[in-house]
């Protein structure tokens, strides 16, 4: 095994190794949000599921991710980011192992939530290593730029890869795939990623921690329950409660703690805020479009597995084209321009979708779809080097890990949020399930607006660290 080098005296090709290492732990977890879209039709088929037992088989994991991914990011830069990466993939492969032998979908669910628990020890991780690995801030940013453009190929790309898996083997194949890819990054981790850590150990917040899962844990089962429970029902009135005083004891708490989970001070910084806001606008519209349009062409235009994927090439030919630029002009002009050209294809995507219907043409569907795989492929480079840039190495893992948890908050809420507008009007299919779409679309446009409107206040001032 190679001895950890500084980060500085790395070679070009072994900086250009860790960033191909910290990608794939990237694209295995992410696209493990999107592959399982596809498979939910086969997954609901042979577990007899509930549309709320399918929203649980994405958002129990989105849900962890986005719940502890704070926690694993300050603790690598407290103990050694290799060290928790490895763990993370390791625990990762395990989850991923148990999701292809579950028996019903509560044991999936218990599995999905395992596999989350890995993968919060690794995307926001992989950034950190990212940034202590290259120093420079040009190389930097046009690295970031590379590890956040990852994010979207591997939500774009999952459906493909998911559909043609289901097909081929079943839906468990979608999990068992991940299996002889980390095994393979273990290997490669321990060879050439360097260890690192900050120079000041943060202690741990156990209040900070149980405050955060509590407040999401109640918002998002709020949401999801409500189909079936309705809105005035005592719980979901007792779960709202729970989280506006989990929110009050977040704001009352964590300011008083010398190393709090939450950074509050971060957000004073209007551009690292608007980062993270930025990053639940966009997933919350990509998750919202990805949990849709998966059922819309299964179950209503009765497509194949393999041919619903194929037909979200459109979404994920311009990730390939676009996001390697972007990540480019992100480090030469600044994040503004991407953000602008994202912000408005999100917004005309979802004006677009609102006229699909059963009948529509396919080539038409495509064209609709091209204009996500436009804002996808523009959307994450921005947002990851905007929540990091300015901040000091030492809090780089806690910086990506609060950009990780706007993403993973994004992707849960828009699931959540779109299978309770649509799930009762599944089971009615034709028109009843595109019309009860358009409340999903009115969504997404407006989230489009909002990434512009944010993306013009939020990048014109630079973080005070970076002054």
């Amino acid at each position: 095994m190679l001895s950890p080098a500084p980060p500085a005296t790395l070679s070009s090709r072994r900086k250009s190794l860790v960033l191909a290492i910290c990608c794939i732990s990237m694209i295995v977890v992410v696209m493990d949000v999107s592959v399982v879209n596809v498979a939910l039709p086969s997954i609901g088929h042979d577990f007899h599921a509930t549309e709320s037992g399918l929203q649980w088989t994405v958002d129990a994991y989105t849900l962890v991710l986005a719940g502890f991914l704070v926690l694993a990011g300050s603790t690598a830069d407290r103990i050694g980011r290799r060290r928790v990466f490895q763990a993370g993939l390791t625990v990762f492969g395990a989850g991923s192992l148990l999701c292809g032998l579950a028996p019903g979908i509560g044991w999936l669910i218990a599995a999905r939530v395992l596999q989350a628990v890995g993968g919060t020890m690794l995307n926001p991780v992989a950034m950190a290593i990212v940034a202590n690995t290259f120093t420079g801030a040009a190389e930097r940013a046009r690295a970031i730029g590379v590890f956040g453009s990852m994010s979207g190929l591997a939500l774009a790309l999952g459906p493909i890869l998911g559909g043609g898996l289901v097909d081929a083997f079943g839906w468990r194949a979608v999990f068992w795939i991940n299996v002889p890819v980390v095994a393979a990054a273990i290997v490669a981790a321990a060879r050439y990623v360097p260890e690192s850590r900050a120079q000041r150990a943060r202690r741990f917040d156990p209040v900070g921690q149980l405050l955060m899962l509590v407040l999401l844990g109640s918002v998002v089962f709020a949401i999801i329950e409500s189909g079936s429970l309705g809105w005035g029902s005592p719980v979901i009135v007792g779960l709202l409660v729970v989280a506006a005083v989990a929110v009050v004891g977040i704001v009352w708490y964590e300011p008083r703690r010398v190393d709090p989970l939450l950074e509050l001070r971060l957000f004073r910084s209007l551009p690292f805020s608007s980062a993270i806001v930025l990053a639940v606008f966009a997933l919350c519209g990509f998750g919202a479009f990805l949990f849709v349009t998966t059922q819309y062409l299964q179950d209503l235009r009765g497509m194949s597995p393999v041919t619903a994927g194929l037909c979200l090439l459109p979404v994920g030919v311009p990730v390939l084209l676009i996001s390697p630029r972007t990540g480019r002009i992100v480090g030469r002009y600044g994040p503004l321009p991407p953000l602008l050209v994202a912000g408005t294809a999100l917004a005309l995507g979802g004006a677009a979708s609102w006229w699909l219907r059963t009948s529509t043409p396919l080539p038409a569907v495509l064209a609709v779809y091209l204009l996500f795989g436009v804002f996808l492929g523009a959307v994450n480079p921005p947002i990851s080097n905007a929540a990091i840039a300015g901040m000091p190495r030492s809090m780089a893992g806690l910086a990506g890990s609060l950009a990780s948890t706007g993403r993973q908050v994004g992707t849960t809420l828009g699931v959540a949020v779109s299978g309770v507008i649509v799930g009762p009007a599944l089971a009615a299919g034709g028109s009843g399930f595109t019309g009860a779409a358009h409340g999903v679309w009115w969504l997404v446009v407006v989230l489009g607006v909002g990434i512009v409107a944010l993306a013009l206040l939020g990048t014109r001032t630079v973080h005070p660290a970076a002054r």
